[in-house]
């Protein structure tokens, strides 16, 4: 079988080069091989970033192609063998259905009150005249908010080691390209005990499956039909035999709402606030949009705003948390890009060299949200996050999070950065995030009415 052209380095070193610095591997070959082309990534992979052909993959998704278990691998440790990332077929469908209802609109808008609390919690932790880290402040928001919002876990000594637990476990499951190989070759995946870093990585998931497992049996003991977080909707939630999800079943998929919702949505925050430091302009008519709210103002009409959904919609692009479609196994015959691919090929989308078109965002490397008010670019030309039966389930509740979150922020705060230099993206684990620690100084509070204390 001919597979499209592509780079002809062996196997270990394409597989290296991807490793430490996937996305300029992305660029070159997209400049050299343009939609398609192939690497050699332990077998071969097809990847694609024209945006015809991902519509194709996309509306096809379960028809033509499959999404292959051993492919989504690198994910098993953070997420464990039950989450909806690893199901495929019947199981993922499934899974899908029950974890659904939590993310629709009405319950959606719920949250909101959890968010904007938790923000001003952690805001009113950052000191006027001093600088923090943007990175660990947005960690502690969004860490905070899938605990209460998601768990339904507020406060006590579970929630304190929960939430100790799971950021130190998320850090070593991979924060840097290293630590990234750990996921990817299982042959790595030694324990050698407690003070090795596998087996200290082990330990610590084996002690929060422990207390997942104690909330989840202490709420079947006492229901209550009051709690309206995500945990509790689970637990409540039948598929179409009804049937419940197991216990081991709950604790995977709130790992992979753990996982997918708070390191992304943090690093997006992350990405947000530097690139509206960075520019006065972008910050001024940001302002300007935020301080027409009123007191009246509910999350729907925040969520609605126009520069503030540009500003948001720039940042996904500009720099995407994840950079791949999840990987796809060709099932019928199929032509795409003028290639005619075989059953069994595997495929990527490229979601960064989609956003990298030169054809659909002119100066693609310029943070320009502008681009967002002049036209509308359809799912398969602006993807954050990813499309077809894999899209991502925790889309609008991650939307509303960054809205609200920056709102909060730029409402109340007088910020700086400490840094104006450049920062450029690199690989943290399986996704990817800024490549230096981002400083901001608190430099007052803003003199503006005092609308979003009372929002809801």
């Amino acid at each position: 079988m001919k597979l499209p052209n592509g780079p002809q380095a062996p196997s270990f070193i394409q597989m290296f080069q991807f490793i430490v610095n996937p996305l300029s591997v992305l660029e070159k070959c997209a400049k050299r091989y343009g939609d398609i082309y192939t690497l050699n990534l332990k077998s071969p992979v097809v990847f694609i970033s024209n945006p015809q052909a991902l519509q194709h993959i996309l509306t096809n998704d379960t028809k033509d192609f499959s999404v292959p278990s051993e492919g989504n691998k690198p994910f098993e440790p953070l997420m464990g063998k039950h989450s909806v990332i690893m199901a495929s077929g019947n199981a993922h469908r499934r899974q899908r259905q029950l974890l659904m209802p939590s993310f629709h609109g009405d319950r959606i808008r719920c949250y909101g009150e959890v968010i904007n609390r938790v923000t001003s919690q952690i805001m009113s932790q950052w000191e006027v005249g001093k600088q923090f880290s943007v990175r660990d402040g947005m960690q502690a928001i969004t860490m905070r908010v899938i605990m209460q919002a998601v768990f339904g876990i507020y406060e006590g000594d579970r929630a304190t080691e929960l939430e100790k637990l799971l950021g130190s476990m998320l850090d070593a499951g991979g924060s840097s390209p290293l630590k990234a190989a750990f996921l990817i070759f299982p042959v790595l995946q030694k324990d050698l005990g407690a003070k090795s870093y596998w087996g200290n990585f082990l330990r610590e998931r084996e002690r929060v499956y422990q207390l997942l497992n104690d909330e989840i049996e202490e709420r079947r003991a006492s229901p209550d039909d009051s709690r309206t977080d995500v945990l509790s909707m689970l637990m409540a939630a039948r598929d179409e035999n009804g049937e419940a999800m197991t216990n081991v079943e709950l604790s995977d998929e709130l790992m992979t709402l753990l996982t997918a919702g708070h390191e992304t949505t943090a690093t997006a925050l992350t990405w947000a606030l530097y690139w509206i430091h960075k520019f006065p302009e972008v910050r001024e008519k940001l302002l300007a949009e935020l301080d027409n709210l009123n007191e009246n103002t509910d999350f729907s009409t925040i969520n609605k705003l126009p520069y503030l959904n540009a500003v948001c919609n720039e940042t996904l692009r500009i720099y995407p948390v994840g950079i791949l479609l999840f990987q796809r196994k060709v099932e019928k015959p199929v032509s795409l890009c003028g290639h005619d691919l075989e059953p069994g090929t595997l495929l990527y989308g490229s979601i960064y060299s989609v956003h990298q078109r030169e054809d659909l965002y002119p100066e693609p490397k310029k943070f320009k949200p502008e681009r967002f008010l002049e036209r509308q670019f359809s799912p398969y030309e602006f993807i954050p996050f990813g499309g077809g039966a894999r899209r991502c389930i925790g889309m609008a509740l991650a939307q509303l999070e960054m809205k609200l979150i920056l709102t909060k922020i730029l409402k109340n705060l007088d910020l700086d950065l400490i840094d104006n230099g450049e920062i450029k993206p690199q690989r943290r684990g399986l996704v990817t995030g800024p490549n230096r620690p981002i400083q901001m100084l608190v430099k007052g509070k803003r003199a503006v009415n005092r609308s979003l204390e009372t929002v809801g």
